[in-house]
């Protein structure tokens, strides 16, 4: 069950101590998403979720570097959709590509991350894909963080499809 998972993402994924944020300031709690990634029975629930949530059309998963990678992986495994890996750029050495994988030109892809506060990794990725011929419609998230990430993204043309909202894990154990 969802909720069940919620649980368990939390589980793994939820510190406490003193931490430094990338905003500059401390917090007395840390989700650290990598963590859930590294759970290979969890990766699998996460990833067999989300595949039912791709929507139709779509001939290529395109993760993110590096949280969407481990992701869109397993989606792929669950769903049998080929995958693309973008990088943040392109590298300089060899094919030089920002995309690897599966062919992105022309054809239809879903972005895949991992957790979505404000999108800005997103959009920008969408752009080098789209300037690449991708058609890009939809981005799928493990975990939506900020609410107004929705309308961030549907003003560049993506609609944002959470498998589950922040927000929706702190229900579930009890927290606010």
């Amino acid at each position: 069950m969802k909720c069940d998972i919620a649980k368990e993402i939390y589980k793994h994924a939820h510190l406490e101590g003193k931490f430094l944020l990338r905003s500059g300031q401390y917090s007395n709690e840390y989700f650290d998403k990598y963590l859930f990634e590294a759970n290979p029975d969890l990766l699998r629930k996460i990833a067999k979720g989300m595949s039912e949530q791709i929507p139709k059309g779509i001939e290529v998963l395109a993760g993110l570097e590096m949280g969407g990678i481990p992701l869109v992986t397993a989606i792929g495994l669950e769903s049998g959709i080929q995958c693309a890996f973008v990088r943040k750029k392109a590298k300089e050495y060899g094919t030089c590509k920002f995309a690897e994988g599966a062919p992105v030109s022309g054809r239809n892809i879903c972005i895949v991350e991992d957790v979505v506060t404000t999108g800005g990794q997103i959009i920008k990725s969408a752009d080098m894909l789209r300037k690449a011929g991708a058609k890009i419609n939809f981005v799928l998230c493990a975990i939506q963080r900020n609410p107004d990430a929705t309308e961030i993204l549907a003003k560049e043309g993506l609609t944002l499809i959470p498998y589950m909202t922040m927000e929706y894990i702190k229900e579930q154990v009890g927290v606010s």
